[in-house]
């Protein structure tokens, strides 16, 4: 009884960390799937739908480059404590809010807003600002890094090999056909548990079976998706202390210095921000995702030695509440996946 539990859990596992990215194309993905695990098809189905179920996981779905589809930016607000969880629900209920939590600092709300274009994301931010009566900040990416979090659940290693240098990410968004487009829509809510998932996800965007896994396939292969697979909640998971460190580096050294960083062991996200001062000075972010406290902070410490970044400030800012975690939305019919 104890073997058949242990086997069950192993299996559970290796199908959340082994499946975060490179998720099989086949006509049968989760039969593929089964075979690697030794499990039967429905049983890896069940699976799926009981991380579902359970918050562990998001969807099955596809993670786009920055910037690719339209734009988007981490924004900042102090919301007084008497308000944060009434100005959480607004900020949460506009469909194009992808991500918002609560930190721990004077700017205690962050979250991430994305739309078709730089002239949409402002009117967003700017009715968000007149419904709550407080000042937003917007923090758009100006330099990319390291923006992956589909890293190994046991050891927290990266499982994709950096990039040489660092992408600029100010980029238009693609011109995609109208078709493309629905196709894209289609994707918002991942695939089905059923046994022919990309027959299913072309019946919802007008195209066939191949011209699905077709399209997935080259965008993986180009760059324009980043990873596709499973998308997993991290606090679901037991990392319970999550962490955005952030340092106000001189701009001059910040691309050198964000490259270095990115490739330091536990970062999982890690670019560069627009300043917006006086009131947020920081341009160099990372993100690291640890199980305690006191895991993150040996972390940050240690990367701070070995990089030499002790002369400059810092801040860590642990997420303490997460009001919103879903795929980002850059217009109302046009939902893509971004995490």
């Amino acid at each position: 009884m104890q073997a058949d539990a242990d086997a069950d859990a192993d299996a559970d596992f290796r199908l959340l960390n082994e499946f975060q990215r490179d998720f099989p194309l086949d006509d049968r993905p989760y039969a593929t799937i089964g075979k690697r695990l030794g499990l039967s098809e429905n049983a890896v189905m069940e699976s799926l739908r009981r991380f579902l179920e359970h918050g562990e996981i998001t969807r099955i779905g596809a993670v786009f480059s920055p910037g690719w589809l339209g734009a988007s930016t981490l924004a900042a607000m102090a919301v007084p404590v008497a308000r944060l969880e009434t100005v959480a629900a607004q900020v949460s209920r506009h469909a194009q809010v992808n991500h918002n939590y609560q930190r721990e600092h004077r700017l205690n709300l962050w979250f991430v807003a994305a739309a078709a274009c730089d002239r949409d994301l402002g009117v967003l931010l700017r009715q968000i600002a007149r419904e709550t009566g407080i000042e937003v900040l917007p923090l758009p990416l100006l330099e990319e890094f390291h923006i992956d979090l589909g890293f190994d659940l046991a050891t927290g290693a990266k499982t994709r090999a950096l990039a040489t240098g660092c992408a600029k990410v100010a980029v238009a968004a693609a011109p995609l056909s109208d078709r493309l487009r629905g196709f894209v829509a289609a994707l918002q809510e991942g695939l089905a548990l059923t046994e022919r998932p990309y027959a299913a996800l072309a019946r919802r965007s007008g195209m066939t079976e191949t011209e699905v896994t077709d399209c997935l396939g080259r965008w993986q292969r180009e760059g324009q998706v980043r990873r596709f697979g499973v998308i997993v909640r991290h606090l679901e998971l037991g990392f319970i202390a999550n962490a955005m460190v952030v340092w106000d580096i001189p701009d001059f050294r910040v691309s050198a210095l964000g490259v270095n960083l990115a490739a330091q062991a536990g970062v999982n996200l890690c670019y560069r921000r627009a300043r917006h001062l006086p009131q947020w000075r920081h341009n160099l972010y990372c993100m690291i995702h640890g199980r305690t406290r006191a895991e993150v902070e040996r972390r940050v410490m240690d990367i701070s030695d070995d990089l030499d970044l002790g002369e400059y400030p810092r801040e860590i800012l642990f997420s303490c509440r997460r009001f919103k975690q879903t795929g980002a939305r850059y217009a109302p019919s046009e939902v893509v996946a971004h995490g």
